[in-house]
């Protein structure tokens, strides 16, 4: 079920650095009409707007307020592709004092904001004919960090419901995408103390034009993220993409 991106309007959250400014640039360059580009701090934007003019619409999302999705799907009334990008890292390992904060932070953020999304932006796809849902999920929802693992916890169940996803917006024609990177050069990765060994945001992005247009559902797009899915391709397609409860 693959899908052209050339003439598409699109929204993607956390769109003003890192993996998110590269979706932006490369949705853009791929012949998107219009992306609106869903940030905390609308300045933030100014920079992609001052590039490329109106076909950026700055937007304000916090994954933190809900109330600034359901304004989100709103404004963005005429979104066909919706990338969930923006996510939250605290480094807390399960024996840390703060681990219990950190998890609940981070699932509200990870895992309850892409609840949100989905519930907000389905009916707008819908709407608008199908379209794809984009979640950007990480090596970590597959194997645990110990020095974060409350992060991996986050991204593990936002895996699954990617998953459930994928099989529920299935009839309304959308296509759902979960993006597994590994370490990528962003303000995260200098956070979690990887940095080293990151590769470039581009990586991310071109990985999410190809699925788009392939309408792969799994993504690896950097080397450690490509060995990963190297072992992880049979259980991926015998188990997860698998109708297991057909009858």
């Amino acid at each position: 079920m693959g899908y052209s991106i050339r003439g598409k309007v699109v929204l993607v959250t956390g769109a003003n650095r890192g993996i998110g400014r590269a979706l932006v640039e490369a949705f853009i360059e791929h012949g998107a009409a219009k992306l609106y580009a869903a940030v905390r701090d609308m300045d933030s934007a100014a920079p992609l707007i001052e590039k490329y003019g109106d076909k950026v619409v700055p937007i304000r999302l916090d994954l933190d307020e809900p109330g600034t999705i359901s304004a989100a799907a709103r404004t963005a009334f005429d979104a066909e592709v919706v990338v969930s990008n923006a996510g939250v890292l605290t480094k807390s390992s399960v024996l840390d004092e703060d681990a219990v904060r950190a998890l609940e932070y981070e699932m509200n953020v990870n895992v309850y904001g892409l609840v949100r999304m989905a519930q907000a932006f389905a009916p707008v796809l819908k709407t608008n004919g199908g379209g794809v849902f984009v979640q950007l999920n990480s090596v970590a929802s597959m194997k645990c960090v110990p020095e974060f693992a409350t992060y991996c916890a986050s991204k593990a169940a936002a895996y699954s419901i990617t998953q459930g996803l994928r099989e529920k917006l299935r009839p309304q024609r959308t296509q759902v995408i979960s993006i597994h990177p590994g370490p990528i050069d962003t303000d995260m990765a200098v956070k979690a103390g990887i940095a080293e060994r990151a590769e470039p945001p581009s990586l991310v992005a071109e990985a999410v034009l190809a699925a788009i247009e392939s309408g792969q559902f799994h993504v690896f797009p950097d080397t450690l993220a490509r060995q990963l899915g190297e072992a992880y391709r049979g259980f991926a397609e015998t188990v997860v993409e698998a109708d297991l409860w057909a009858r």
